[in-house]
C-alpha cells in the first residue's frame, strides 16, 4: 500500500472529512482554516500524486475538476496496521502488545468485534 507524506496526509484528511467533491480550492479553503497556506498549484500536484496513488479519482467532467476519496479513512488506517503486522516476525507478540496497550472503551469494542466476526455476522 502506497504511504501518505505529511502534505499529503493534511489534504487527505480534508478529503475525507468533506461532505461533496472538492476542488483544489476548497482544500485550499479548508487547510487555510487550519492555519495551513499553500498555493493551488501545490495542491493541483499533491491531488495528481494522490490519484496516481489511487487514493482520489477525480471528476473532470467539471471545471474546476472535483476529487473524492477512493477508500474511506478507516479503510486506509485499517490497511496500514495489516501491512505493520504482516512485517512483524512475531505476530502474536505485536498482537498482544497491541491489545495490552489499548484503552478499556477499545478493548470492549475489540471484544465486541471479534465476537460479532466469530458469530459470522
Amino acid at each position: 500500500m502506497a504511504t501518505l507524506g505529511e502534505l499529503e496526509r493534511a489534504v487527505m484528511d480534508a478529503v475525507w472529512d468533506a461532505p461533496a467533491p472538492l476542488s483544489a480550492y476548497d482544500v485550499q479553503e479548508q487547510l487555510e482554516a487550519g492555519g495551513r497556506s499553500l498555493a493551488a498549484t501545490t495542491l493541483l500536484t499533491v491531488l495528481s500524486r494522490l490519484e496516481k496513488k489511487g487514493f482520489v479519482a477525480s471528476d473532470r467532467s467539471v471545471r474546476p475538476y472535483r476529487y473524492t476519496a477512493v477508500a474511506a479513512r478507516a479503510d486506509h488506517v485499517a490497511e496500514l496496521m495489516h501491512e505493520v503486522l504482516g512485517e512483524s516476525r512475531d505476530r502474536s507478540a505485536v498482537l498482544a502488545r497491541f491489545v495490552g496497550s489499548v484503552s478499556e472503551e477499545d478493548a470492549a469494542v475489540l471484544r465486541e468485534l471479534l465476537r460479532s466476526a466469530g458469530s459470522g455476522g
